[in-house]
């Protein structure tokens, strides 16, 4: 149950994740909620994303408007369109954006960063975010809720191309429907007792 909480939570931050970013690179992330904080490791290519934790795998295909979550262990997947408008993380711009004042310089993790506090409208509802832009990798490094909800940082930042097999579902692995998750958390359960 906890490995299958874990790897919904992946999903629903990396759905939340970025636009088109600056550029190809690839980090270790740590995402911070009210809940608890959670380690991971991110690619970023044109138009996809991968997140890998200890038991998951999440891939997100921008250009093929879908998110894939894996799980090695059982060599499933399970498959989510998504929307890409929805995604703002490792964007400089948010989505709704309607206001950016620059707040100073900051150095996060030895890296040198502007900071700014983005007012963005999401359905009618105003909601307030900071980011810390590094110029020299034309990225967030860290992207903050303005209620401090949740934060999303990285760090071993390393630019670069990223090779595509990444962003594909390994061979051998066996689709699950999303519905059918129930057996997913049976077997899990009884896997941790």
């Amino acid at each position: 149950m906890k490995k299958l909480s874990y790897a919904l939570m992946a999903l629903a931050v990396f759905s939340f994740m970025a636009e088109a970013p600056a550029q190809e690179f690839e980090a270790d992330m740590v995402n911070t909620t009210r809940g608890g904080a959670y380690n991971a490791h991110v690619n970023v290519g044109k138009d996809k994303m991968r997140m890998q934790t200890d038991d998951n795998i999440v891939i997100s295909r921008m250009d093929k408007k879908v998110t894939w979550m894996l799980v090695p262990a059982q060599k499933i997947y399970m498959e989510q369109a998504i929307d890409p408008k929805n995604m703002t993380v490792t964007s400089e711009k948010v989505d709704g954006e309607v206001n950016r004042q620059r707040l100073g310089s900051e150095t996060i993790n030895g890296i040198k960063a502007d900071k700014y506090k983005v007012t963005y409208d999401t359905d009618g509802m105003e909601g307030t975010m900071f980011q810390w832009i590094a110029p020299s990798l034309n990225l967030p490094v860290r992207s903050e809720a303005g209620d401090g909800s949740w934060a999303v940082e990285y760090t071993n930042i390393k630019a670069g191309p990223q090779d595509a097999s990444l962003f594909e579902i390994p061979s051998g692995y066996n689709k699950m429907d999303m519905y059918n998750m129930g057996d997913l958390m049976k077997g899990m359960t009884n896997e941790e007792e």
